[in-house]
């Protein structure tokens, strides 16, 4: 930190949060409110929990997109702008480049798509709700962000919602990154030795769907549709990033009553992700947490159904090869599929593209995208759409090179997922929960559920593609017709369950279904070690209640920190600080505590050791396969980051593996000795000479980042922390960060945590960090930090008498 930005950033913070608290909404009293048909009521409880109530749904979302925008309008608006590549038309030059990756995607283009495809009854909602956020935006006296950015959000419309559920949905669904890096290892090492980076699913770890769940309901055509689609003899993987959640039937808990937990992962921001919000009108009457944008609930209960998420990472992105001509100037193919380009011609005759495809040319669609730039002239990006889908070697030109990339990608699909949402939140029991499922498209989520009637259920919902050929794992030709689409994976055959025998069911994004599955899903999947341990939990109590559930969701064991620490634990070493460490790492447990010395050197040997390795034969690639991924906001890390600690737990197991061998006969002790070294010289540089000072929260901190916070001294004022922080992106405790750079502070994690109570609805308890506004001078910014850290939790208020009981505020909208 500067001593500018030291002196500056009180003063600042100061400043601006006075400025905040003068703009902050009004919570009491009465407003009258344009566009709403009749009287309805939001009242905060002292969580900052806004309860809304109304005669009709369509005035429920009229006030729902008013309430979101109360707390949330700039964060909304950054998203907006975000998907739909301009938010340099606010924000300057420095965005550019983000600005045009997300032209290239085309999210927002498809958006648009989608809204002439939503039945009445829902699009009813969507503008009900579009009118209360620009409500919202007319009354003026807007959050400090448009102040200091000078800049005047414009009206909220249907596709503005729609963009974000694109942007979910590339979140949780992004697995192109790994394809161009499988090629480039399979190219660099040949199919067999790149293999072995992919381990088989260790069997410690559970699937999701037990093995012997009887398939025999899926028919003949759909068995030879599923074997064309799995020609791979490679090692066998599943799918799987982030959140855990699990359902308990009543025969598991003590109130003889389900039970479910869930808590999702996703990036720890300021403000989050998430929005906790109540709202009963018309036949609704749901709870839970909703994303600002999205009218609905997202994850909660409606008084009959509870539900959670975890993200499923089936592979529903592939990569296709193209060779690509300029029809104004045909002549022969430049060796990577592109023509070689003859002169330029006048600008304003536009680009003419072809792409090969099966023996014919065919016209690309040619997008001029014009990127406006706050203070600079527009930059144009001319994208290319193929019938797979945008060339995207913009995205990662580092890996992808020159060959053109069309991506083709299930979101980039027009659909009505939105419907889905609202049938959901409608579901009076678990088979209309599971019916309401049939439109849910993308992103893939584990689903559990359960009803007050005492079912509990598993889904897997969306569109998984069949493929002619291939299964999705490196990039394929696109000329030759042959790597197509069939279709996608009829709902009734996708995977389910209802009533399990075991009398519960777990998901922690580990392997979805066991090897006699007739379909090919996906090979990405997070470790097994959070199913593992919940499951272990689980198991271990005759009957599980709402405080046991806390303590799991706290956990921070790591069964992979066993196994590293017992190998490391027997190592032979004479070096005096070597012999310290190591008698240190065979005492140890594999509590990932922020107090921890012995967690700090797992972390860091773990990634060091991977690196070291692997070097020799990867050489650039090794720390690709660490997890690094090949560009910001669209892909910072890679799913190989958890591929890269399996392959190193079968690799120790193996003393005579060739892996060892960095050139000069190593062994497997010589290099754990080497990656030992350097743990501690950097443990030291770090943290100091005192191994007691090598506690793991300090290299692993959290920091809440604000999107202003990126700039100093604005960090002051609109971030909070760091704080030290336990466990990793394995533990039940989950708090991921880059091994490579553990010290960075962007954490992905829980922002919130849930439990439903099915036998007791006023049981349910929530926790939403770092609190419910986005708005600095609000006392409910970061109010939920020390209870999320204490494992606290605060009552998920659903009765209209409780409301009123722990009511902080209370306003009525007028029309």
């Amino acid at each position: 930190m500067s001593v500018v930005d030291a002196v500056l950033g009180p003063v600042l913070r100061v400043g601006l949060t006075w400025l905040s608290r003068r703009r902050l909404p009004q919570t009491d009293g009465a407003v009258k409110l344009p566009g709403l048909e009749a009287p309805a009521e939001v009242i905060r409880d002292r969580w900052g929990v806004p309860h809304i109530y109304a005669d009709s749904e369509r005035d429920l979302f009229f006030a729902q997109g008013f309430v979101h925008a109360q707390d949330r309008l700039w964060q909304m608006d950054f998203q907006r702008r975000l998907i739909a590549g301009r938010l340099s038309e606010v924000m300057g030059a420095k965005t550019v480049p983000v600005d045009r990756w997300f032209r290239v995607i085309g999210m927002r283009r498809v958006a648009d798509q989608e809204v002439r495809l939503i039945g009445d009854d829902v699009r009813a909602g969507l503008e009900a709700y579009a009118a209360g956020v620009s409500a919202r935006i007319r009354q003026g006296r807007l959050p400090i962000e448009f102040t200091l950015l000078r800049y005047q959000p414009e009206p909220w419309g249907i596709a503005d919602t729609l963009s974000w559920i694109k942007m979910m949905s590339w979140t949780l669904s992004v697995n192109w990154e790994t394809e161009i890096l499988r090629a480039h290892l399979i190219d660099r090492l040949g199919p067999e030795q790149a293999a072995e980076l992919e381990p088989d699913y260790f069997d410690r770890w559970p699937r999701i769907v037990p093995t012997g769940v009887d398939y025999s309901a899926i028919g003949d055509a759909a068995l030879k549709r599923a074997e064309a689609a799995r020609p791979f003899a490679g090692p066998s993987a599943d799918a799987g990033l982030g959140s855990n959640n699990w359902v308990l039937s009543g025969s598991r808990t003590a109130t003889g009553a389900p039970l479910l937990a869930n808590d999702m992962h996703l990036m720890m921001s300021l403000p989050s992700v998430w929005y906790e919000n109540h709202l009963a009108g018309g036949d609704l009457n749901v709870t839970g947490v909703t994303f600002p944008g999205i009218p609905g609930v997202v994850s909660g209960h409606n008084g009959h159904v509870a539900w959670g998420f975890t993200n499923g990472f089936p592979d529903v992105q592939d990569l296709y090869v193209e060779h690509l001509r300029d029809r104004g100037h045909p002549g022969r193919m430049h060796p990577n599929g592109w023509e070689r380009r003859a002169p330029a011609r006048p600008a304003d005759t536009g680009t003419q593209v072809q792409y090969e495809y099966q023996g014919q040319w065919c016209d690309a669609e040619v997008i001029r995208e014009e990127v406006r730039v706050k203070g600079s002239e527009p930059v144009v990006e001319e994208v290319i759409v193929t019938r797979h889908g945008p060339i995207i070697n913009s995205l990662a030109p580092e890996l992808a090179g020159e060959q053109p990339l069309a991506l083709r990608w299930t979101s980039l699909e027009p659909d009505t997922m939105i419907e889905g949402l609202y049938a959901m939140n409608h579901a009076r029991n678990c088979q209309e929960f599971r019916e309401a499922l049939r439109h849910w498209t993308a992103p893939i989520q584990n689903t559990v559920y359960a009803d007050t009637a005492g079912n509990i259920a598993y889904s897997f919902p969306g569109k998984v593609p069949i493929r002619a050929k291939g299964d999705g794992r490196v990039p394929v030709p696109g000329w030759t017709g042959e790597y197509e689409w069939t279709g996608y994976i009829p709902f009734e055959e996708l995977p389910y369950l209802y009533n399990p025998p075991q009398g519960y069911v777990a998901t922690a994004n580990n392997r979805v279904v066991p090897d006699d599955y007739p379909y090919h899903i996906g090979i990405e999947h997070c470790m097994g070690d959070r199913a593992q341990r919940i499951v272990a939990m689980i198991e271990a109590r005759d009957t599980v209640d709402v405080a046991a559930i806390q303590r799991m969701q706290f956990d921070q064991v790591s069964p992979t920190g066993q196994r590293v620490a017992h190998y490391l634990g027997q190592l032979a070493v004479d070096d005096p600080e070597m012999v310290t460490v190591v008698e240190l790492m065979r005492d140890w447990d594999g509590t990932l505590s922020a107090d921890s010395p012995e967690a700090a050197v797992y972390e860091v040997f773990l990634h060091r050791m991977v690196v070291l390795t692997l070097s020799n034969e990867l050489g650039d690639l090794a720390t690709r396969y660490a997890g690094k991924g090949p560009t910001p906001v669209l892909a910072e890390g890679s799913m190989f980051a958890h591929r890269a600690p399996e392959w190193l737990q079968k690799t120790l197991a193996d003393a005579d593996s060739h892996w060892f061998d960095l050139g000069g006969g190593e062994t497997r002790d010589d290099c754990m000795r080497l990656a030992l070294r350097e743990t501690i010289d950097y443990l030291k540089a770090e943290l100091g000479l005192a191994i007691a000072d090598w506690r793991w929260g300090r290299l692993h901190r959290l920091v809440y980042g604000h999107t202003l916070g990126l700039v100093p001294p604005l960090d002051q004022v609109f971030n909070r922390g760091p704080y030290p922080l336990g466990g990793d992106a394995d533990t039940v405790w989950a708090t991921g960060s880059p091994r490579s750079d553990p010290k960075c502070g962007n954490i992905v994690g829980p922002p919130v945590r849930f439990i439903a109570d099915l036998g007791d609805l006023r049981n349910c308890l929530g926790v939403l960090v770092p609190g419910q506004s986005g708005q600095p001078g609000s006392p409910h910014y970061d109010d939920q930090v020390e209870a999320w850290f204490n494992g606290e939790y605060h009552p998920m208020l659903y009765a209209r008498e409780d409301v009123e009981r722990e009511a902080e505020g209370r306003l009525r909208l007028e029309p």
